[in-house]
């Protein structure tokens, strides 16, 4: 006959509070493999890697440490989703990370069903859920007011005949619809070609046709980006055309490794301050040491993003509803600014109101250093 087992301690719920010194779990959803992209990914899990040592340094939270509980989503929006329903069942107490933005969207809409707290690192689709939600935050900032900076800079340089080179998608078509909007009242005409149909030497054709001067990239990085910009930039009748990439490509080094020469003076946007302060002067030059290069927008949103969110946990505790319920109360100073969130007329969850916005490009006299263009 065998011995009767003592009763066993009854499990706290997800989320729930602990004070036996385990961890506090965060779930990081980061494209780390193709059709990802990798170099974003990596960038963002270096931020959310560092922000996690320092927290711990500083004694963990409430001198429990920090764990990060890493998801490959690989740009898979339904991998995503799976990932937070598995993170969800493992405990974490939130969900931060995600760059791609109808990968961020299936994750939000999960987060927000299951009752996750999701801090949204990098992702800007205006509609990241589609009903209002409490359950979700987002550090970047919406595609309506950073591609209206873009439409700004295009007008404030000259360029009112503008053609878009766009892939049918939700992301893509929301891009050009903002640029049309902006630009249509102010004078701008928006020429859309698809990149479904069309080759870059058919493309390079259409500009001449239609005498643009000026390409907006709204297509993925390295397929089709990097041959339109080969196509077009040796393509004589298309010598006085800038190029453009509003969505960040030329952020990253493998831009300029692939193209070279031609990876410069491609105006895009970066949400980084002109100045870092003493923070973000820290932290760049611990990124630079985890990276081996100078570290993108993408790793400060990563390390703003653990920042966030060990205050939350160290103010409020680890109780999933009250995370959610702390977002309005939100007030820490992060690498780029001090990060506060609010409601933003047309967006669905909690909004850093004011994360820097910049048009920069890479200067071609010296590829790897970036010259700002304009300051939304």
């Amino acid at each position: 006959m065998s011995t009767p087992q003592p009763p066993q301690p009854p499990q706290p719920p997800p989320g729930a509070e602990r004070t036996d010194g385990s961890a506090v779990r965060i779930g990081a959803l980061v494209p780390l493999t193709r059709p990802g992209w990798v170099e974003a990914g990596q960038h963002l899990l270096a931020g959310l890697e560092l922000a996690v040592r320092d927290v711990n340094d500083g004694g963990g939270i409430a001198g429990r440490p920090l764990e990060l509980v890493v998801r490959d989503t690989a740009a898979d929006p339904q991998r995503a989703a799976a990932a937070v329903d598995e993170l969800a069942r493992l405990g974490v107490a939130a969900l931060a990370g995600e760059y791609h933005s109808v990968v961020a969207r299936a994750a939000a809409a999960r987060a927000d069903a299951l009752g996750l707290p999701f801090l949204c690192s990098s992702a800007v689709l205006d509609a990241l859920t589609q009903q209002p939600t409490e359950w979700v935050a987002r550090l970047s900032p919406p595609q309506s007011r950073g591609w209206q900076v873009y439409a700004d800079f295009l007008l404030g340089a000259g360029h009112s005949r503008i053609a878009v080179a766009a892939q049918p998608t939700v992301y893509w078509a929301s891009g050009t619809r903002i640029l049309r909007d902006h630009l249509a009242p102010r004078g701008g005409t928006v020429i859309e070609l698809d990149m479904s149909a069309l080759t870059p030497s058919a493309l390079c054709d259409e500009l001449a046709d239609n005498r643009a001067t000026a390409l907006l990239l709204l297509v993925g990085h390295p397929e089709p980006a990097v041959p339109i910009v080969k196509a077009v930039r040796h393509d004589q009748r298309l010598a006085e055309i800038m190029i453009g990439a509003p969505a960040g490509q030329p952020e990253f080094t493998e831009w300029a490794t692939l193209l070279g020469a031609d990876s410069t003076a491609i105006p895009f946007l970066r949400y980084l301050p002109e100045r870092l302060g003493p923070l973000g002067t820290r932290v760049e030059k611990a990124l630079g040491e985890r990276l081996t290069e100078a570290p993108s927008f993408v790793a400060f949103e990563g390390y703003d993003t653990v920042t966030v969110l060990a205050g939350v946990l160290r103010s409020h505790g680890t109780d999933r509803a009250r995370t959610a319920a702390s977002w309005p109360h939100v007030t820490v100073e992060g690498t780029r600014g001090r990060i506060q969130f609010s409601r933003t007329p047309g967006i669905s969850v909690w909004q850093w109101a004011q994360p820097p916005i910049q048009v920069v490009d890479r200067d071609p006299a010296k590829p790897d250093r970036f010259r700002i263009l304009h300051i939304g």
